[in-house]
């Protein structure tokens, strides 16, 4: 009697809840809070008014739709909403084709100077972002791209990241697949379009979400390189709204509320691709 009632409570100690796991929940709970209480108080932002935008109550005495109203029914918004919803588009579907093109020709080829290739490409990491900027701004000079959709576009093109990203995944991929493909008949490029990407769906996945939303929320270049507001992209289009004699916080935040609405709708739809993608990278790199 005394040895199965240990077994039962040793049973019900191992099936219970450890504290390990209650520490750990809660300081996700935590960190959670802090990630999702900016999110918060920008919301609600947006729903005052421009005399209610210091008061610091997360809930507004007398809500508003008026701002949401105001920025939709300027032709500006709209304007700025489909130049960023375009441009990142085209960079993602450029950088899923020419990054796993490239990642493929490195994993996949045996030819003289691969191995440096990969070292120069791999380099371009190393530098920041503010160095590279003076060059893309003369090369765009040069070349008439200032103030243009394709001068915002060209430094994103193709991405050191991706091409490294991809290459990890090709090289996982058995020869003997392309083997079989080529004793079937298909050229080099067919070979590569149908056997080894559908093989690599949660690397490109990965690359155009993440290339995707960084380009969405690009402020720095496409300030730099625009100078009408009909190419403004979003962020740079908001940042409109803060002039030398105020700043229209409730306009700024009801402009961000409604950029924010394609990030998430992106993220919960993929998010078991972003996961298995980072996780999978991890693995391969």
């Amino acid at each position: 009697m005394s040895a199965a009632t240990h077994t039962g409570e040793h049973r019900l100690n191992t099936s219970g809840i450890r504290p390990g796991r209650i520490v750990a929940w809660t300081i996700l709970l935590l960190g959670g809070l802090v990630m999702v209480t900016p999110l918060a108080f920008m919301l609600s932002t947006s729903l005052k008014t421009a005399g209610q935008v210091y008061d610091l109550r997360l809930i507004p005495a007398a809500p508003t739709l008026a701002n949401y109203v105001e920025v939709l029914s300027d032709g500006r918004f709209a304007r700025w909403f489909l130049n960023s919803l375009g441009i990142a588009t085209v960079v993602t579907v450029s950088n899923v084709f020419f990054d796993s093109l490239v990642g493929y020709t490195l994993a996949k080829f045996d030819f003289r100077g691969r191995y440096f290739v990969f070292l120069a490409i791999l380099s371009t990491l190393m530098i920041p972002t503010e160095m590279l900027v003076i060059p893309w701004y003369l090369m765009s000079a040069q070349f008439g791209w200032i103030d243009s959709y394709w001068g915002i576009m060209f430094p994103g093109m193709m991405t050191a990241f991706g091409t490294f990203l991809m290459k990890q995944f090709f090289e996982t991929i058995p020869d003997d697949f392309l083997e079989a493909a080529r004793i079937d008949g298909l050229n080099e490029f067919q070979i590569w379009w149908r056997v080894a990407m559908p093989l690599v769906t949660p690397a490109l996945s990965a690359l155009a979400i993440f290339t995707f939303l960084g380009n969405w929320t690009a402020f720095f270049w496409p300030l730099i390189v625009t100078t009408s507001s009909e190419l403004y992209t979003l962020p740079v289009g908001l940042s409109s709204f803060a002039v030398a004699e105020s700043i229209q916080w409730e306009k700024i935040m009801t402009g961000v509320s409604l950029a924010t609405i394609p990030t998430l709708v992106v993220f919960l739809l993929l998010q078991r691709y972003i996961v298995r993608g980072v996780m999978l990278a991890g693995l391969k790199g």
